[in-house]
Formats: structure tokens, sequence, C-alpha cells
């Protein structure tokens, strides 16, 4: 069955029809060419396919598409403002807190969201954050650095 849905991504308004069980991960990437969320486990345990709904991380894996009808969705390209990085991506890229970089565009959305509710969080509350966010090459202490560096510096902590 096909259902019609209307969905910001990233500022843009879409209008397409959708399968009832087309997850939103593989409308992001199927239907709309935006490919920085990633499969992974496909349960919701890894969070590599994490994206902001309505300012929340979810999985995208988990969530259906016709869920985000009349809502907005937001991956990591809304991040940039141009060819300029956002302050995260930069730090996440100074304390090099990546390596093979599968996991950065879940990790850097669960931030993003935190960074816009808490503008000031504590390590322990970084960590909870990230904790749906799973990386197997850089380990997390560069990546919670990198997150209260960006943090200080959106605060107007210097660059």
């Amino acid at each position: 069955m096909k259902h019609k849905i209307r969905v910001k991504v990233n500022g843009r308004l879409y209008e397409r029809e959708v399968s009832s069980h087309k997850t939103l991960l593989e409308f992001l990437r199927d239907d709309l060419d935006i490919t920085s969320p990633k499969y992974a486990c496909g349960k919701g345990e890894c969070g590599a396919c994490t994206v902001l709904v309505d300012g929340k991380p979810i999985n995208s894996c988990l969530m259906l598409a016709v869920e985000v009808d009349g809502k907005e969705v937001q991956t990591v390209e809304s991040l940039m403002e141009g060819e300029k990085l956002h302050p995260l991506q930069r730090a996440f890229i100074d304390h090099d807190a990546l390596q093979c970089g599968f996991c950065t565009p879940g990790m850097l959305m669960s931030a993003y969201a935190l960074l816009k509710r808490n503008p000031n969080p504590t390590v322990e509350e970084v960590k909870e954050a990230i904790s749906g966010n799973l990386c197997r090459c850089t380990g997390y202490k560069q990546i919670i650095e990198a997150i209260l560096d960006a943090a200080s510096k959106l605060r107007g902590g210097g660059e």
C-alpha cells in the first residue's frame, strides 16, 4: 500500500508516495539520495542511521517513512552553511574524533541535538547523549572532547 507524505528534509519540502513498509532510512537513502545516514545493524542498536525528527535523535532504521508525514527531518548535511563546516564537524576533525567515518554522521546528529537543548553539557551528559551511537575505531575519548570543544565554541569560547 502506498501513502503520500509531505516532509521537510534539511530545509527542503518533499512530497512523495512511499510504501507502508519503507523505513525512513530507506526513504532518505533510496528516494532522496541522502546517504549520510548509514545502514548497519537494522535494529536500532548502533546509531549509524541517527537523524533528527522534529529536533529529536531517531534511529531511522526503526521509523517508517509514513511516520514523518508533516514533520521535519535533519541529517548531517543540514549542519553545513554552504561550504563552511559546523563547529561540531570542525571539532571532530580537530580532535581526530573519526577514523573510518561510518558512525560519524549519526554521532554528529546525536551531539547536535544535545547541544541544541543543552549548550553547556557535562562529560556525563555527553556520554548519555551519544550512548546509542557505537564507534569501533576511535574510542570515545576524542569524540567526547570534540563535542565539549564545539559546545565551548558555540557558546563563544573562541575559535
